[in-house]
């Protein structure tokens, strides 16, 4: 029998700015396939408050110890991007109804158009309510408690988005 190659799946997101939810989803999803990408890419329905490399950087802090986790910034369709690192597997969290909703779609739409399959991983349930865009306007409008925020992001994360903030301090 020949071996198989290996499994290579792919987790795309914005991560704007990465959250202890979608950390936790890739240590879990890093125990499920022999390869995790972490694909850092662009929601044209957002204005990302960090450029790619800032957001590729602060997840690489957070991954040290994952070496089977490569964490890759890139533009354009997530099916292409999955297609170009030889992936087979897309890996999605999802934390509520409307999750779901709109990663059934996108999941179908890969599927027929780009043959690349979808995985769900259902969010920990401490971390089903994280937002990326709440921390980011909780920041924002002054509301930063670092032990309270610290539950939902690294504490380097925090450190950078006061950084982003001065005038909130």
């Amino acid at each position: 029998m020949l071996p198989s190659e290996p499994t290579i799946a792919v987790f795309p997101g914005a991560f704007d700015p990465v959250t202890n939810g979608h950390l936790d989803l890739i240590h879990r999803a890093a125990g499920l396939f022999d390869k995790l990408i972490v694909g850092v890419g662009h929601n044209p329905e957002k204005k990302a408050l960090f450029d790619a490399e800032e957001r590729a950087a602060m997840i690489e802090a957070e991954l040290r110890e994952l070496p089977e986790v490569q964490v890759r910034a890139y533009a354009g369709l997530t099916m292409e991007f999955v297609r170009s690192v030889g992936a087979r597997v897309i890996v999605r969290g999802i934390r509520d109804a409307v999750d779901l909703r709109t990663e059934l779609l996108a999941a179908n739409t890969n599927m027929i158009v780009g043959g690349v399959e979808t995985v769900f991983l259902m969010a920990s349930d401490q971390h089903a309510l994280t937002s990326s865009t709440l921390i980011k306007q909780i920041v924002e409008l002054g509301g930063h408690g670092a032990k309270e925020l610290t539950r939902l992001v690294p504490v380097e994360v925090y450190n950078r988005l006061l950084k982003k903030f001065p005038s909130r301090r």
